[in-house]
């Protein structure tokens, strides 16, 4: 494993130290070992885990260099936000999840890794951006978490006015047609797609701006965004 990371950060040209390889590796046997308990990952295999978790959440690490604060949705195993942190250690973290038993996971590794400055909450993402955490994100990331469509009504309230949605995505041009009215409701624009691949599989990085306040409306609470997106 310690091989196949040394390769992956060589090869997206990331710069570390012994401590941050030691982090990725240590993170890496936490999910392992709790997989079965908490159903993290069906992706097991030491290349997938390298390349389809470790790699692909870095892709984003060049985005977040001027982020002072980040909200990540849908945190789950802690793909991308873990990794993205051990590279971010001065970026405050907040990790988003609806599952309590995940959120529990997440907060025992992050404290066990000795990672500071980042906080892990139960509560479903349309709640959050409701309520405290409205309107408080320099950026916000989210990977397997929506349609785009959807993903906007999610992540955008959470945003200050200039703020940055960093969607990791698969194909996104369907999903990127279907959102435009969503982000002409939620003032919002793509300002990038960055599209690569990982392991033969198209993959994207949308880059989402905030352009102005969002509707007091939004989001909708229970489970309407994905039932009736925008």
């Amino acid at each position: 494993m310690r091989d196949k990371l040394l390769e992956m950060l060589a090869g997206e040209g990331i710069s570390f130290t012994e401590n941050q390889l030691e982090t990725l590796l240590r993170f890496n046997d936490m999910v392992l070992e709790n997989n079965k308990k908490f159903n993290l990952t069906a992706i097991t295999d030491e290349d997938g885990i390298v390349n389809k978790h470790f790699a692909d959440s870095l892709k984003g690490l060049k985005y977040l260099q001027n982020c002072d604060s980040v909200a990540d949705i849908g945190s789950g195993a802690g793909f991308p936000a873990v990794p993205l942190k051990v590279f971010l250690p001065d970026t405050k973290f907040l990790l988003i999840d609806s599952l309590k038993k995940r959120v529990e996971f997440l907060a025992s590794s992050v404290s066990a890794l000795g990672l500071k400055n980042i906080s892990c909450v139960h509560s479903r993402i349309e709640d959050a951006g409701r309520g405290e955490y409205r309107g408080k994100f320099s950026c916000v990331t989210a990977r397997a978490v929506a349609e785009l469509s959807v993903l906007v009504e999610y992540a955008v309230p959470l945003l200050k006015k200039g703020g940055m949605l960093l969607a990791y995505k698969g194909n996104v041009a369907e999903e990127l047609e279907n959102a435009k009215n969503a982000m002409k409701i939620l003032n919002c624009e793509v300002e990038k797609v960055d599209e690569f691949s990982i392991m033969g599989a198209a993959r994207s990085l949308v880059i989402i701006r905030k352009t102005g306040e969002t509707p007091d409306k939004y989001p909708r609470q229970g489970n309407k965004p994905r039932i009736n997106p925008l």
